[in-house]
């Protein structure tokens, strides 16, 4: 591909690109992002200074992720123990949110409301344009740490791949242990989805097992608790699909995600005005009596999620 297209432009980037890019206004002045734009019609922020999660998200041009009235807040705002440790209600916003590492769902002693992840910087170890592999891809990868001195030592890992002309976003995460103890470690990715991606007809599917359909958008009576359901699948990956009529064809977003390590899908969405919010979130744990393994120290476990975008006509 690269080869075909050198001669005919000055700089690759004209095609597909990451540029490092800083907010500067009101509570988002100072985040820093990565900017992808795969060519093909994929762009989203990669927010190097919320855990290199995705912020906002386009598929060819149609907005795909939820965004909150708390935008993209710098972190130094962030306070995820304030208001009985349901700080994270107050920053909640964009395409992903992980949450962990040794805890999520609701606040208990000791643990905020989906743990000490989310929002937190990120450091970024890599990324770029590589137009020299038999698939060209754009890329990041960065590092967070979660760490309390006589307490949990977690390190996150994360590459993000996009292929450059293609439809695909592609998660890689590793979770290791870097304290003398062994550590429950838990995750859940915080998927968001909003409208137009999110609207009146809007299906969500599990496998062949159908989980929601969508009547109304907004609906004011519409707040659901979240529900956990076995992710199953072919014993190696489970697709969980967003089905959206549009007057271009049906959007069909699959989120596809190892079951070996994300044993469970849990779904949650407020469909009220102002919210119209679908989660979905595979996780390590059932909702009901769920627990989490334990990292022996030294250990890693390792998490891969990939998210295609397809309109059918």
């Amino acid at each position: 591909m690269a080869g075909d297209l050198r001669a005919k432009v000055g700089d690759l980037r004209q095609f597909a690109s990451v540029r490092r890019v800083v907010l500067d206004d009101g509570v988002e002045r100072g985040v820093a992002a990565l900017a992808f734009s795969n060519g093909g019609g994929l762009d989203f922020w990669a927010l190097a200074d919320r855990s290199l999660d995705i912020g906002p998200l386009w598929w060819r041009g149609m907005p795909v992720a939820w965004q909150s009235m708390a935008g993209f807040r710098s972190p130094h705002l962030h306070h995820p123990e304030e208001e009985g440790g349901r700080g994270y209600s107050r920053t909640n916003s964009g395409f992903l949110v992980t949450c962990g590492l040794d805890h999520f769902r609701q606040p208990v002693p000791g643990h905020p409301m989906h743990g000490r992840l989310p929002f937190t910087p990120a450091r970024v170890t890599a990324h770029g344009e590589d137009w020299n592999r038999s698939e060209p891809v754009l890329f990041c990868e960065g590092e967070v740490i979660q760490f309390r001195f006589g307490g949990e030592a977690l390190r996150l890992r994360r590459r993000l791949e996009a292929p450059i002309g293609g439809n695909l976003l592609r998660i890689r995460d590793e979770v290791t242990n870097l304290s003398n103890e062994p550590t429950p470690q838990a995750s859940l990715y915080h998927f968001n989805f909003g409208y137009p991606a999110l609207a009146p007809g809007s299906s969500v599917t599990l496998g062949s097992r159908q989980l929601l359909e969508v009547a109304a958008l907004p609906d004011v009576s519409l707040l659901s608790e979240s529900v956990s359901f076995p992710a199953d699948g072919d014993g190696a990956s489970a697709v969980c699909r967003l089905a959206t009529p549009t007057q271009q064809g049906t959007l069909e977003i699959a989120v596809r995600f190892d079951v070996r390590t994300l044993p469970h899908l849990q779904l949650w969405h407020d469909l009220r005005p102002h919210a119209c919010v679908l989660a979905i979130e595979p996780c390590t744990s059932a909702k009901v009596n769920g627990t989490e393994a334990v990292l022996m120290p030294g250990e890693s476990r390792a998490y891969a999620l990939d998210i295609a975008f397809e309109m059918k006509v």
